[in-house]
C-alpha cells in the first residue's frame, strides 16, 4: 500500500476532498514523512477510518485495543525500544502464539523485528492492525510515570514527610552518592523527559516546595501537574540535570542556563535549561525542542487567506523588512522559522541572530547573542552585514540601536526579518517611529507587518456543531460584514446557517478537547497610500482606515472563519482579540 492508493480510498469515502488529498500527497514529500503521518498530524480524518482503510487495503484485519488487558507480563515480550521505533504492541499471548498490533504492518523493518523477537522466543506470531490513536495509549503501559518515581523513592529509602531538614542533608551528602544510589535518580530525569515527549509538552517546569516537589508540564499552552514526589528528590533530580546541561553543580545562588541534546524514541532533541534559586531550593525550567513538532509550515500554522497572499508578495521582493507581532507565546519565532525555511536555498546566504538558536536548521548560518560579554543584537547585526548576507533573521527588535540597523540593514539590499511587542500589526509603525526611526526612511525599508496569537485547536475527532447564542452570532455577522468585498459574499455563501463548534473530550485528545494550537493572523503591507499617511503623521486611526482599504483581514475575522470551520473555539477568539 502507498500514500497513494491511502488518499484515494480516503477521497473516494467522503473524508477528504481531491484538493486536501494532492496537498498531503506534495507536502509529504517535501518533508520527508509518509501521507498518513501528515494526516495524523493535521487531524485531517479520524485515526480509527484510517485504520479501517489501511484494513481493507492491506488485507490485514483492524483490532481495537483494550489497553487495561496489556499487563506488564504481556509487554515483556516485545521490548519497549522496539516497541516504539516499529510501532508494534503485543495484545495478547498464548502457549505457542503471541498476538501483535502494528501501526504499519507492511513496513519491512517492523517485520523483520517482529521475526527477530518470534525467533528469540521460539513463538508464531499473529497481527492485527491497530490505530495510531490506540498505539499512543498502549505505550505509555510500558514505564507509567508512577512506577518511576515509586521505584526512586524506595531505592533512596526515602520516608515522606521529612521537610526541609531531610532536603538540606541530601544537598550536603549529594557529590558523596554512590553509583547505585544514583541510578535511580537517573532513570527518574530520563523518564520524566520522555513523558513530556509523550505528552507533547513545550516545557517541563520541576519545583520545590515546603515538604514536596512538584513536577508540571505545559501542554497547548497551559500547565498541568504531573506529579508529586518527596523534597528529599528534588536536589538530586536538579543536580542530575545540572550535568546534563554542563552546569556548576556548586552554584546554587544565582540562575544559569545551559542546554543538552539526546536521541529519544529516534527523534533528535534539544532540552534548553535555566534554573532559578527559591528559597526552597532551586526551581528548574526545561524547554523542550522537538523539531519534528516546533519546525512547521505557514499552512500548518494556520496561515491562509489574504494573509498568505501578502506574505508571499512580501518574501519575494528583492529587499525589506518583515515584522512579526505579537505576545510573548504568541508562535512568533516558529513563523520566523517557517520563513526561513522558504527563503533557504543552495545560492543565498541565510544569517540569524538569535536569544537562544531554539532549533537548528541545516543550511541556515545561526548565531546566538551572549548580551553579557557584549554580543547583543545591535553589535551582532554590524557583523552580520560584513558576511555578505542574503536573508538577515534577528530575532527581536528591542531597543533603539537594533532598530535603527535593522532598518539600515533593509535599505542597503537585504531581506530582513524580525519581531516586535505591540499589540497588533497596526501598532507596529507608531511604535518604530516612538523608537526614534525616522518615519520618511518606512515607506523604502518596510515591507510587511504580520500579527498573530495562538488558540486551541479543536479536537476534530469530538468537535460537535451548535448554533451560537444571540450575541456571538450578532457579533459573527457584524465580522463578517466587515470582511472584503470579495470575501464577506464567499462567506455569506459558505456559512448560509451560522455553526460554532466544541469538543467535549475523547481518548484521541484525552479527554481536554483540543489537540495542539493554531495560530490566527492578520498581515499589513506597505502601499503607496500607506506611504503617504506615513509621510503627513501616522495616526493607528488612519493605519485602520487604510489596513480596511487594503483588505486586510483582522485577527479577530480570522479567528472567526477558523471558528466557523470547526477549527478553534469561538469564545477563545472573542476572548484574545479586539474589535477594530
Amino acid at each position: 500500500m502507498d500514500d497513494k492508493q491511502l488518499l484515494e480510498n480516503l477521497v473516494s469515502g467522503g473524508f477528504l476532498t481531491k484538493e486536501a488529498a494532492d496537498k498531503v500527497l506534495k507536502d509529504a514529500s517535501v518533508v520527508g514523512k509518509t501521507a498518513e503521518d501528515l494526516i495524523n498530524e493535521r487531524n485531517l480524518v479520524p485515526d480509527i477510518e484510517v485504520a479501517n482503510i489501511k484494513s481493507k487495503l492491506l488485507k490485514i484485519p483492524y483490532k481495537k485495543v483494550n489497553v487495561e488487558e496489556l499487563t506488564k507480563e504481556l509487554l515483556l515480550n516485545i521490548p519497549e525500544e522496539v516497541a516504539r521505533n516499529y510501532k508494534v504492541i503485543p495484545l495478547g499471548k498464548s502457549k505457542d502464539l503471541l498476538v501483535v498490533g502494528m501501526v504499519h504492518p507492511s513496513d519491512p523493518q517492523a517485520q523483520q523485528a517482529l521475526r527477530f523477537v518470534a525467533k528469540q522466543q521460539k513463538i508464531n506470531l499473529g497481527v492485527y492492525l491497530v490505530s495510531t490513536g490506540d498505539f499512543d495509549l498502549a505505550i505509555n503501559r510500558y514505564s507509567p510515570y508512577k512506577d518511576v518515581v515509586e521505584e526512586a523513592i524506595r531505592a533512596l529509602s526515602i520516608k515522606p514527610g521529612k521537610g526541609a531538614e531531610a532536603a538540606q542533608r541530601l544537598v550536603q551528602l549529594e557529590a558523596g552518592f554512590a553509583v547505585s544510589e544514583e541510578a535511580p535518580i537517573i532513570r527518574l530525569v530520563a523518564s520524566t523527559l520522555k513523558e513530556a515527549l509523550n505528552r507533547r509538552a513545550s516545557d517541563i517546569h520541576i519545583e520545590p516546595q515546603k515538604t514536596e516537589t512538584r513536577i508540571r508540564f505545559r501542554i497547548d499552552g497551559e500547565l498541568h501537574e504531573v506529579s508529586r514526589m518527596p523534597v528529599e528528590l528534588h536536589q538530586p533530580i536538579v543536580s542530575r540535570i545540572k550535568v546534563l546541561s554542563n552546569l556548576k553543580l556548586d552554584e546554587t545562588r544565582i540562575p544559569q542556563d545551559g542546554r543538552f541534546r539526546s536521541v529519544i524514541f529516534g527523534r533528535d532533541i534539544d532540552f534548553r535549561v535555566a534554573t532559578f534559586p527559591t528559597p526552597a531550593g532551586e526551581k528548574a525550567a526545561i524547554r523542550v525542542l522537538d523539531s519534528s513538532v516546533g519546525l512547521k509550515s505557514l499552512e500548518d500554522l494556520g496561515l491562509r487567506g489574504r494573509s498568505a497572499e501578502f506574505v508571499k508578495e512580501a518574501i519575494e521582493k528583492p529587499f525589506g523588512l518583515i515584522l512579526i507581532t505579537g505576545p510573548t507565546g504568541s508562535g512568533k519565532s516558529t513563523s520566523l522559522y517557517a520563513l526561513l525555511h522558504i527563503l533557504s536555498s543552495e545560492d543565498t546566504n541565510v544569517v540569524s541572530l538569535e536569544d537562544p538558536v531554539e532549533y537548528y536548521i541545516e543550511g541556515i548560518n545561526q548565531s546566538q547573542v551572549h548580551p553579557e560579554i557584549g554580543y547583543d543584537f545591535a553589535s551582532g547585526l554590524r557583523q552580520i552585514l560584513r558576511q555578505d548576507p542574503d536573508v538577515i533573521m534577528v530575532g527581536e527588535v528591542r531597543d533603539v540601536e537594533t532598530a535603527q540597523l535593522t532598518i539600515h540593514a533593509a535599505l542597503t539590499g537585504h531581506i530582513v526579518l524580525s519581531t516586535l511587542h505591540t499589540n497588533n500589526s497596526i501598532g507596529v509603525i507608531p511604535r518604530l517611529i516612538d523608537m526614534k526611526i525616522d518615519s520618511f526612511l518606512l515607506p523604502s525599508s518596510l515591507n510587511l507587518m504580520m500579527a498573530q496569537r495562538l488558540v486551541g485547536k479543536l479536537c476534530q475527532s469530538c468537535k460537535k456543531a451548535e448554533a451560537p447564542a444571540g450575541q456571538v452570532a450578532e457579533i459573527i455577522k457584524k465580522e463578517i460584514e466587515k470582511l472584503p468585498a470579495d470575501m464577506r459574499e464567499k462567506a455569506k455563501t459558505k456559512y448560509k446557517e451560522i455553526k460554532i463548534y466544541h469538543s467535549p473530550g475523547c481518548k484521541d485528545c484525552h479527554d481536554k478537547g483540543f489537540v495542539g494550537r493554531l495560530a490566527i493572523f492578520e498581515a499589513l503591507k506597505m502601499t503607496p497610500e500607506l506611504q503617504n499617511i506615513i509621510s503627513t503623521g501616522a495616526t493607528e486611526a488612519r493605519i485602520v482606515e487604510e489596513a480596511r482599504r487594503q483588505g486586510m483581514v483582522n485577527l479577530r475575522q480570522d479567528g472567526i472563519l477558523k471558528a466557523l470551520d470547526g477549527l478553534v473555539s469561538i469564545e477563545e477568539i472573542l476572548r484574545e482579540t479586539e474589535e477594530l
